[in-house]
């Protein structure tokens, strides 16, 4: 859940200094490659093999759906094993329901975490991959996660899929890092703040970058280039809970998504893409929020609306 420090908030695993809402970054970091050699950051041993690893995640949770669309764009479903945590998260954490884990038969996420470390004091986050064979966690961090999803598994996968292609790594990069610091952060800066001059300038900063993506969507279907690529995917995880969770809960309410033509238009025409569809469950998203954060819905009720259709116009 969280708790408040000195009158501020301070979500589970994350820090708000001077009212302002700071993210902390994932530290499991290794990676899966083809041959079992070191990643960009970690260590090595990790080798691409069918049935070895295990994804724990949560429908609700923005990051770890990252992972389940990219997981489905790219047919590993029969390669890398999933668990689910429940959408409520409270004073013991993430949980997970009675059998969801069949790899390891825990009830919390948090018994993951020291499974591979027992000492670990660190934040328990979702998503998680797990390597069966070392009995270990690869990594938490969704950027990294998707990554390897991409590439790493293409001798089982759609290997004629790649959503991170060399001529377009740089500006995906540089995008990416936009809408994470912008937008995908952007609103929990808000959700999170401490003081109302913290609010107010997040929601700013967030609507500005918005803004900034509107109009870059005016003039292209996607992102980058001409594809779809992992920066539609990070962007839209954030957009699919726009206007049924930030807008009201975390108080983003300047606009909502639908009053914006290019950017709705957009996560519209995602949402057609069956992966995207398919690990989409918005009460599931609304439900995990509202219920959760207490301390910014002390009565935990859930809000029946808003009734937003994703189709598209025909």
């Amino acid at each position: 859940m969280g708790q408040l420090v000195q009158g501020q908030w301070v979500a589970d695993g994350e820090e708000a200094a001077d009212g302002r809402y700071q993210m902390t970054q994932s530290v499991l970091r290794n990676w899966i490659s083809t041959d079992g050699s070191p990643g960009p950051s970690g260590s090595g041993g990790f080798k691409a093999e069918p049935g070895r690893y295990h994804l724990y995640a949560s429908p609700a949770c923005p990051f770890a759906h990252r992972a389940l669309i990219m997981r489905k764009l790219k047919g590993l479903e029969d390669v890398i094993s999933v668990s689910f945590v429940d959408p409520v998260k409270l004073g013991e954490g993430w949980v997970l329901a009675q059998g969801a884990d069949p790899i390891n038969g825990k009830m919390l996420l948090r018994g993951i975490y020291t499974l591979a470390e027992p000492d670990y004091t660190g934040r328990v986050s979702v998503p998680v991959l797990w390597d069966k064979q070392q009995a270990t966690i690869v990594g938490n961090g969704s950027a990294e996660i998707i990554r390897m999803f991409n590439r790493a598994f293409d001798a089982w996968g759609r290997a004629e899929r790649d959503y991170c292609p060399d001529a377009l790594v740089e500006e995906i990069d540089a995008m990416n890092a936009f809408v994470a610091e912008r937008i995908n952060e952007g609103v929990y800066a808000a959700g999170f703040a401490g003081n109302q001059q913290a609010h107010s300038e997040a929601v700013i900063r967030l609507f500005d970058a918005l803004d900034v993506i509107e109009e870059r969507l005016t003039k292209s279907a996607f992102l980058v280039g001409d594809t779809l690529t992992e920066a539609d995917i990070r962007l839209f995880t954030t957009l699919a809970r726009f206007d049924g969770v930030y807008h009201g809960h975390f108080k983003c309410n300047l606009r909502r998504l639908i009053d914006y033509a290019a950017l709705w238009a957009y996560a519209r025409c995602l949402y057609a893409i069956e992966e995207f569809a398919e690990t989409c469950d918005f009460e599931h998203m609304k439900h995990h929020y509202y219920a959760s954060h207490l301390d910014l819905n002390p009565t935990g009720i859930v809000p029946e609306g808003p009734d937003v259709d994703w189709g598209l116009v025909a």
